[in-house]
């Protein structure tokens, strides 16, 4: 937020704030323009967090990073302010990258589910899926141990209050992680089954090993390989957690390659058009 107020320290952006009104603030947490980016201060993002990440200046530390099945399936229709100003980061302003995505993800059909599902597969590929592989990836070739999850069962109080149609949306695993489940001030402890438990057991499993190790393997866990060359990771469902590889491959690629390349090709025939 600026309005008027320096940025040349914290301390006076502080100082400025408080001074604010209470009008003022709030007409500019209504400003469809503003969104949410992220600010390299030359401490804590020394560059911009591309520059980081294509140049590998990543601590090399292990690291965990994934993704749930369905992000944006329910979500959506709550954050409407918020993704705007996702949109605006991820998506660049050229004209022929909306056009490549709706034929993408959701072609010319006319079947409005087909349709709904496309829309939230994309959204959720742009603004979560993508950049956590990305990342993995960075880390990975950084020399980082890095494990990548997709987890794939919304617990029962969740599915509860959303439509039969969605999965796994943005989120939905942190109440299992965190353990939720087995205490009332959150849910109340016969709204899960017996499977959601013992799910939750093993996800608090690998992420207590995870954080006292660097691995989330232990005992009793089904193998959680590391990110590789071969991109494996771990899909974790209700009733078993299995290792895959290449997470949506295809739709990376058509993010993070075939998009650039024709946006270019598109940008190359308008100069020579031009000319």
């Amino acid at each position: 937020m600026h309005r008027g107020c320096s940025l040349e320290s914290t301390k006076k952006i502080g100082e400025c704030m408080r001074n604010l009104d209470s009008d003022a603030i709030v007409a500019v947490v209504k400003d469809e323009k503003m969104g949410l980016s992220m600010h390299a201060d030359g401490h804590f993002l020394t560059k911009p967090v591309n520059e980081l990440l294509q140049s590998h200046e990543i601590l090399t530390v292990p690291f965990m990073i994934g993704v749930n099945n369905d992000e944006m399936g329910w979500m959506l229709p709550d954050v409407s302010v918020i993704l705007e100003g996702f949109i605006r980061e991820q998506i660049p302003k050229d004209a022929v990258m909306p056009d490549l995505l709706l034929e993408e993800y959701i072609g010319i059909g006319e079947d409005p589910v087909k349709n709904r599902a496309g829309l939230t597969e994309a959204l959720g590929d742009l603004l979560f899926t993508i950049p956590a592989i990305t990342n993995a990836n960075a880390h990975r070739d950084a020399g980082a141990t890095v494990f990548l999850y997709e987890f794939q069962h919304p617990i029962k109080f969740q599915q509860e209050k959303r439509p039969s149609f969605v999965k796994s949306d943005h989120t939905d695993e942190i109440p299992v992680v965190l353990g939720f489940l087995f205490f009332n001030m959150f849910v109340t402890v016969d709204a899960c089954s017996e499977e959601e438990e013992h799910l939750s057991r093993t996800m608090m499993s690998y992420w207590a090993n995870f954080a006292r190790t660097g691995s989330p393997n232990g005992d009793g866990l089904a193998l959680w390989p590391k990110y590789g060359a071969e991109e494996q990771y771990l899909a974790i469902g209700l009733k078993e957690q299995v290792a895959a590889d290449h997470l949506k491959e295809d739709r990376f690629v058509f993010i993070t390659r075939i998009i650039p390349e024709k946006v270019s090709q598109l940008q190359q025939k308008t100069e020579h058009s031009e000319l």
